[in-house]
């Protein structure tokens, strides 16, 4: 019971279907081995950056439980599912009576993904479950990402998991779990994963087609996310971020050009994975400029960034929410960082 794969970068394989985890084998050893006791945790938070395999992991883990369906006779390692047994091909085809997937719906009149997990969608679970209550085989739920929930979807979750039904797994993704409620976080096992490696990303590139040599500039500026680097190779990701920090580096508003250009670039119909990249990518290097100025002993603008980078969330979402002008959008960034709110 598997949602339709929707904002699938090019070049990407599902993470239903994917074969292959490169990393994380610390937290693969974790989960076969909880399995395994018998005394596993009814809910793990897999939390970490986007793009680094927080999926691929929670279908990996899902084919373990149901291949594997007496925790005592599981063996003590995740294997890369065949993709031609009987679980992979349900679980790849969305056919599974055994796993739902929880995410983002399709708006039936624009064909894109809606902004958040809405509580009709977390509703499935409770149907779900109760479908499949007397077959005694285990039942897992991936919420992917779990920061989509909206306020009602994500009281509705945190009811189930406050009275998880026998034999159930809920496998919840975040990307940013200091969003999440708090008492969904506290129902839950965090596991945090960590960026990927840059050899890691070299294979998982590789794996996605990447002839060898022709990965090292976007390895570079992927922060150990395989979806970072898609979007440097495929959406012009790397132009974005150059123009972006050239901007912020200029120190001024004094040439409005570049600021200009960049906008028109990304206010371009065909660009929604462009104009979504730079949204996070504009969160992402404040937040990190407020670390370093924090680590440098400049408390004021740690703290002036760390404020702009929140004020930054909250103009990206009221600017979805609204449907409002991308062009301004992106412009007004630049007048945040350089004049404030």
């Amino acid at each position: 019971m598997n949602a339709t794969q929707h904002g699938l970068l090019e070049g990407a394989i599902p993470p239903s279907q994917n074969t292959v985890l490169f990393g994380h084998d610390a937290a693969q050893t974790f989960l076969a081995n909880a399995y395994r006791s018998g005394r596993m945790h009814h809910a793990i938070l897999i939390e970490g950056a986007e793009g680094i395999g927080k999926a691929t992991l929670a279908y990996r883990f899902a084919h373990h439980v149901l291949s594997h369906p007496d925790p005592s006779s599981a063996p003590d390692r995740l294997a890369d599912p065949d993709p031609n047994d009987m679980v992979s091909r349900q679980i790849a085809s969305g056919a599974s009576h055994h796993l739902l997937h929880l995410a983002r719906p399709v708006d039936e009149k624009t064909g894109k993904a809606k902004s958040v997990i809405t509580v009709d969608e977390v509703r499935k679970a409770g149907k779900f479950f109760n479908q499949t209550s007397g077959t005694g085989n285990w039942r897992i739920a991936i919420i992917d990402p779990a920061d989509d929930l909206n306020r009602n979807a994500a009281n509705a979750i945190l009811k189930i998991l406050e009275e998880p039904p026998k034999q159930s797994l809920f496998l919840v993704l975040s990307h940013t779990p200091g969003r999440l409620l708090p008492t969904i976080r506290s129902r839950c096992l965090s596991l945090r994963l960590q960026p990927l490696s840059p050899p890691d990303v070299n294979r998982a590139l590789g794996h996605l087609g990447n002839a060898p040599g022709e990965n090292d500039a976007i390895v570079r500026l992927s922060e150990g996310s395989v979806a970072r680097a898609l979007l440097m190779r495929n959406y012009g990701g790397a132009d974005i971020a150059e123009a972006f920090v050239a901007i912020l580096e200029s120190g001024s508003l004094s040439n409005r050009e570049p600021i200009h250009k960049l906008a028109e670039t990304l206010a371009a119909r065909d660009r929604d994975v462009a104009y979504q990249f730079f949204t996070e990518l504009a969160v992402d290097r404040v937040r990190a400029m407020a670390h370093d100025a924090g680590a440098a002993g400049d408390l004021l603008e740690a703290d002036r960034l760390a404020r702009l980078s929140a004020v930054l969330v909250e103009h990206f979402a009221t600017a979805a929410a609204y449907n409002l002008d991308r062009k301004q959008t992106v412009m007004h960034v630049f007048t945040l960082f350089f004049e404030g709110s």
